[in-house]
């Protein structure tokens, strides 16, 4: 009788908070705050996972491009899964997938290993972010939609922002699997919450999968981002380049071709006749092209210039990422109030002044000059997140919720990819054509200095090359011409950041002032 009554209990438990909007945000939390982490703790991680495992340079950078290309193709079919299948079960098997996936990488005894369970986290990454925006799409009467979104993207912000420090801490004191490992009671208790208050959505009338457009899609963005990753090796005009980027231009235009005569599209073209969706989708993207490559070139500058540790990089990391649990809230209520021109246009501007500050660094520059602009820029990139996410999901029809989402990520992805490679290409460019003279102005002789020009990549990363058995005073001498050159380059790639930025505030303006209107839900639910 007395475990009848308990059961009772959570039986009546699990029909209150069923459905319930607040409650099913709290569940999807735990996924963008699982993925958030995961995303900035890697980084941390890598110089362990090399020292251990004998890890190449080119290695550490799939431990990355692995999990970003894999997850850039899949976002979209993933949306649409969720849609066909339910929203509630493609989300619970990418909680639990991605948990797997990690103590895959946490158990790994070598790098090939690590990086295949790095693109295992990336599919059911997949499976997790473009439905947890569904599942609020569905949930949130679209009056009360922003606020959740402004939630959404303060889960995140709060994973972001601790992710450096937890995952400093991790890997000095426990060890660098122990990074990856912290995944799985965050999911555990994810799934268990989701499992008791998430009531399952999807859509009734489905006809059979869109492979046409699966495969033309996903070899389009395949490309895409193959092709921006391998610049770095391969340079922008190498025939290689060229033809991942024609050969993406190509899938693309089969892929639009495919979508307008299938009856059942992975991507109805007709969401994007909203223009407030279409220069919301391109606003993510320039806004995280300029904070993608903020963050991974000033994390360089913190570690290799001034000579900080991981855990020291990520503390004064702080100012920019935690900003974000301010600025997602805070533009979610100028979202709620003008309408998305406003907080996208304000947050771009902001973006480009952060970033013209940051033009002023110097090798001797105090932390003010960092966190100024940092805090600058927070706020910019937290505005822009969350009016644009509401714009994307909430223009767009709710049965297309799921690809909505997938649209979302996947310009947030693209975004951070274009970021780091253009950004890098340009900071490397312009390190190659100062370092010969920086290096004679910091007092290395000019019979040496052309020589060092072999050493222009690992120049472009903040570091210096270190040269046996010389003198200790024309050693700081190439130290201080390298860092002077690095810090040129930086100061171009934040130029061409500001330009970027410039270029999103005018989209802002194009969104226009008017939110998802309300409008009557013809729900498909299905518990």
């Amino acid at each position: 009788m007395g475990s009848s009554k308990v059961q009772g209990n959570q039986n009546s438990l699990r029909g209150r908070s069923q459905g319930s909007p607040w409650w099913s945000l709290v569940a999807v939390a735990f996924g963008v705050i699982m993925v958030g982490l995961d995303a900035t703790v890697v980084s941390i991680a890598n110089p362990f996972i090399a020292r251990d495992l004998h890890a190449s340079l080119s290695d550490l950078q799939w431990v990355t491009n692995g999990y970003l290309l894999v997850t850039a193709v899949l976002l979209i079919p993933a949306g649409k899964l969720g849609d066909r299948l339910g929203r509630r079960r493609i989300y619970l098997i990418g909680m639990v997938g991605f948990a797997l996936s990690s103590a895959g990488v946490g158990l790994s005894g070598s790098i090939g290993l690590v990086i295949m369970f790095r693109a295992f986290q990336g599919a059911f990454g997949a499976f997790i972010m473009p439905n947890t925006l569904a599942i609020l799409r569905k949930t949130f009467p679209l009056q009360k939609l922003n606020t959740a979104i402004g939630i959404w993207g303060a889960a995140s912000a709060v994973a972001i922002a601790g992710g450096p420090i937890v995952g400093g801490l991790l890997v000095q004191d426990v060890s660098w699997q122990s990074v990856f490992y912290l995944n799985i009671p965050v999911s555990i208790v994810g799934v268990l919450i989701s499992a008791l208050v998430l009531r399952e959505s999807r859509e009734r009338d489905v006809e059979s999968p869109d492979y046409p457009g699966i495969v033309t899609l996903a070899a389009s963005l395949f490309l895409l981002v193959f092709g921006l990753i391998k610049t770095q090796t391969w340079g922008w005009t190498d025939p290689k380049t060229l033809a991942c980027f024609g050969g993406a231009i190509i899938a693309a235009a089969l892929f639009v071709f495919v979508e307008g005569r299938v009856s059942s599209p992975l991507v109805p073209l007709r969401i994007f006749a909203s223009k407030a969706l279409s220069m919301s989708t391109l606003s993510v993207i320039l806004n995280f092209f300029a904070f993608y490559g903020v963050i991974f070139f000033v994390s360089l500058y913190l570690q290799e210039v001034h000579g900080y540790t991981p855990i020291q990089a990520g503390v004064r990391l702080l100012p920019l990422t935690a900003m974000f649990v301010v600025s997602a809230p805070l533009g979610a209520l100028l979202n709620q109030r003008f309408g998305p021109r406003l907080p996208v246009a304000l947050g771009m501007i902001f973006s480009a002044i952060g970033l013209w500050i940051l033009t002023s660094l110097e090798v001797t520059s105090g932390y003010l000059l960092l966190a100024v602009p940092f805090v600058i820029l927070g706020l910019g990139v937290g505005f822009v997140l969350t009016a644009t996410s509401d714009a994307i999901v909430g223009n767009a029809p709710s049965q297309d919720a799921g690809v909505a989402g997938g649209v979302q990520s996947t310009a947030l992805q693209i975004g951070g990819v274009l970021g780091t490679s253009v950004l890098g290409s340009v900071l490397l460019g312009r390190v190659g054509s100062t370092l010969v003279t920086k290096l004679t102005a910091a007092g290395v002789p000019s019979a040496l200095a052309p020589k060092l020009l072999a050493a222009k990549p690992l120049i472009a990363e903040g570091a210096s090359p270190r040269i046996a058995h010389l003198p200790a005073l024309l050693q700081r001498a190439i130290t201080n011409g390298s860092h002077a050159a690095f810090l040129s380059g930086l100061h171009v790639a934040m130029v061409v950041g500001i330009g970027v930025s410039l270029i999103g505030a005018i989209t802002g303006f194009a969104i226009g002032a008017k939110r998802p209107s309300e409008q009557s839900e013809v729900g498909s639910l299905t518990d």
